[in-house]
């Protein structure tokens, strides 16, 4: 009985963090349509177009294989979809026009990756940086691992290939790709970093890509340790000093005890 009540209020207490979830997700959505709203003034009339469309496709439809109340209805669904498709690609293009040329911004797109059929992504942003506020993000995903450098490309260079080298070690055949992001040449636009690093080929099975991040992680944890180790003999008189009062303080508790 107490095994059946508890498992009663585990369920109600998921319902309801799955319906706070949901309130919070759509409270985000009306604050983020609000504030495209005030600075896209064409947003509202694109969407209003996009939902009224298929609405009239499929009753003209009707007019010549009856039905109409399911074109309707099937209308409804199709223009409700198309409104909010032109929501979030105008909400994109106007987060980009308000990132590009700022610090962090090929960060931003990578974080946001979305996973897809047969695709996962997981981005770890600014796993090498320097004092120019230049940057090396780490996505792992279908293809391999990308390396994405952001900033000046002459000082991105040894750090991606000090990254790659690193990688190298512990991954064996799986493929690392360099990518960087800007409007030179060769390199890749912020608007299409997250479509580039799509099309790339998928070396990785989407199930295989979180044990693949794991293991990538902790060599980085355990190089991140390493790293932060003294090296080279530890001066000699602060070393004995810490050394003789901890001895010290054993040799007083023994004779107390």
């Amino acid at each position: 009985m107490a095994k059946d009540n508890r498992a009663k209020e585990e369920k109600r207490l998921a319902k309801a963090a799955k319906k706070a979830k949901r309130k919070q997700t759509r409270g985000q959505m009306w604050q983020a349509f609000n504030l495209q709203r005030k600075r896209d003034k064409k947003l509202v009339p694109y969407m209003l177009l996009g939902f009224l469309v298929p609405i009239a496709l499929l009753l003209l439809l009707s007019l010549v294989f009856g039905a109409w109340w399911i074109n309707l209805t099937i209308g409804i669904l199709f223009g409700v979809v198309a409104a909010m498709w032109i929501f979030s690609r105008r909400l994109q293009s106007g987060v980009y026009d308000q990132i590009e040329g700022q610090a962090g911004a090929a960060g931003w797109a990578l974080d946001n990756m979305r996973n897809g059929v047969g695709m996962k992504w997981i981005t770890e942003t600014a796993v090498a940086t320097n004092t120019h506020m230049d940057a090396v993000h780490r996505v792992v995903g279908t293809p391999g691992v990308v390396l994405v450098g952001e900033g000046s490309r002459s000082r991105l260079k040894p750090m991606m290939s000090q990254e790659r080298r690193r990688l190298a070690r512990i991954l064996g055949n799986t493929p690392i790709y360099d990518v960087y992001a800007g409007e030179g040449e060769d390199e890749v636009p912020i608007r299409k970093l997250q479509n580039h690093l799509m099309k790339l080929p998928r070396n990785v099975k989407k199930n295989e890509v979180d044990a693949l991040n794991s293991r990538i992680e902790s060599i980085s944890r355990l190089h991140s340790r390493e790293s932060q180790l003294p090296k080279g003999p530890l001066p000699g008189n602060a070393n004995m000093s810490g050394m003789n009062r901890r001895a010290r303080r054993a040799s007083q508790r023994n004779k107390k005890g």
